[in-house]
């Protein structure tokens, strides 16, 4: 397909989340399961729970999906926190965006696992402009929430999603 993996997952580290942006269309998901398989890195992901359901419920789990329904009152953080804590090895990764629609607003509950089960980050771009997914190397969260953010920001600059009017590169992230 003419796409280029730029670096690779860590090897060393054991649990790690993915951030993964821009996600502005449905063409994302098969790029990602394809980077997937190439890397041969377990990645799990959480998705929307109508994803699950049949008839194609099966093969989104077989993929390494988990539904989540976001209409509960209830702590996903503390519940992935927990998956990390009880697990030897554990990759995960999810768009922060939460939808393909434009958003300033990124969800913070990816921050929230990152720092409650003392796990890296690790930011992959899909670059659709230039046909590259590029990934970071893995980072702490520090204390300083402001260092953090200008951080995840100065990764995705630049960035153009398969629909780039749909990424807001200056997004904002409440911690």
């Amino acid at each position: 397909m003419g796409w280029k993996i730029v670096n690779d997952f860590p090897k060393s580290i054991k649990k790690y989340i993915i951030i993964v942006a821009p996600h502005t269309s449905w063409v994302d998901f098969p790029v990602s399961i394809l980077v997937k398989f190439i890397t041969k890195v377990d990645i799990k992901f959480i998705g929307k729970h109508t994803l699950f359901q049949p008839p194609f419920g099966f093969f989104f789990r077989a993929l390494g999906g988990t539904p989540v329904d976001r209409s509960k009152s209830q702590s996903m953080v503390q519940a992935i926190v927990d998956i990390f804590n009880s697990k030897e090895s554990f990759v995960m990764a999810l768009s922060p965006e939460g939808t393909r629609k434009k958003t300033r607003q990124w969800k913070s509950g990816f921050y929230h696992v990152a720092k409650g089960a003392n796990i890296p980050l690790v930011m992959a771009s899909l670059d659709f402009k230039n046909k590259k997914v590029i990934i970071s190397e893995p980072f702490y969260l520090s204390d300083n929430e402001v260092q953090n953010i200008q951080k995840i920001q100065t990764f995705f600059k630049g960035i153009e999603g398969k629909h780039p009017e749909n990424f807001d590169p200056d997004f904002t992230l409440k911690v």
